[in-house]
């Protein structure tokens, strides 16, 4: 960790003197990188932060983006706009974001818009539509338990799918958020593993493929009583027991879904 940090400090480090640092300050690499490269003086660094008022620099606070770069702190927009953004870690790429791009737009509600209309990425927290009640979000991305743990924070009253090849220390580190999941349906090699971590936690069923777990999923949080149940996948495993990538476990759930919203229709024998 020390060494990539140290890469990432002689990359700032080469900031042309008339160019500007953007720089997260949340953590106590990030904030020593800041510091030691505000103190030089050879390029404007400029402190980004999530959940922190800043004296100067762009912060988000309570789903709020404000700018104080170079002025008292205005408010700039209401981050829960960005629908495709959803939890702190996607604010924080927004608050970056701006910080990056401000010294080139004339007129920042132009980057305002941006962020508000922006589509997300595939397969990380994806909104793939509704049925019914029910929400889709293709997380296939997460094929760790710190990738998965980004999208458990982002919803409530989730339907969890996870598993396929497992990684080294499983989902124990997810534990607090355990109680966000109504039901986890497992699948692939991790299934046993996380069956015995999940034990006595949070209810859950070993369905082996990811069509069952949708299948299984979708039924479940239909018949629920919840108002607006999430169905998530969001495996925090590598894909490579049933799938070529996470791409192709992504664009299967998109499939499933798709057939939930409109199946098809079988002739009659």
């Amino acid at each position: 960790m020390e060494n990539y940090v140290a890469v990432k400090s002689r990359l700032l480090e080469q900031t042309d003197p008339n160019g500007h640092a953007v720089i997260g300050v949340d953590d106590a690499y990030t904030a020593a990188i800041h510091t030691r490269l505000a103190a030089r003086g050879r390029a404007e660094t400029v402190p980004v932060s999530v959940g922190k008022v800043l004296g100067r620099g762009i912060f988000a606070v309570d789903a709020t983006l404000y700018d104080a770069w170079g002025s008292r702190a205005s408010r700039i927009m209401d981050l829960t706009q960005a629908q495709h953004l959803p939890g702190a870690h996607n604010w924080q790429n927004a608050a970056l974001a701006f910080a990056a791009t401000k010294p080139f737009v004339r007129d920042a509600r132009s980057i305002v818009q941006a962020i508000a209309s922006f589509p997300g990425l595939a397969h990380r927290i994806e909104d793939v539509g509704r049925v019914g009640k029910v929400r889709f979000i293709n997380d296939s991305k997460a094929t760790n338990a710190d990738a998965a743990e980004r999208a458990l924070v982002c919803f409530n009253d989730i339907f969890w799918i996870a598993g396929g090849r497992p990684k080294a220390g499983g989902i124990e580190s997810l534990g607090a958020h355990f109680p966000r999941i109504r039901k986890a349906y497992l699948i692939g090699e991790a299934a046993n593993e996380f069956a015995r971590a999940l034990e006595g936690r949070v209810a859950y069923e070993i369905t082996g493929t990811l069509d069952q777990a949708v299948a299984r999923a979708a039924a479940d949080a239909r018949a629920c009583s919840l108002p607006a149940p999430v169905v998530l996948l969001s495996p925090a495993c590598a894909s490579f027991d049933q799938f070529r990538d996470f791409e192709a476990r992504g664009d299967a759930f998109r499939d499933a879904v798709r057939n939930l919203a409109h199946p098809a229709v079988k002739e009659a024998s």
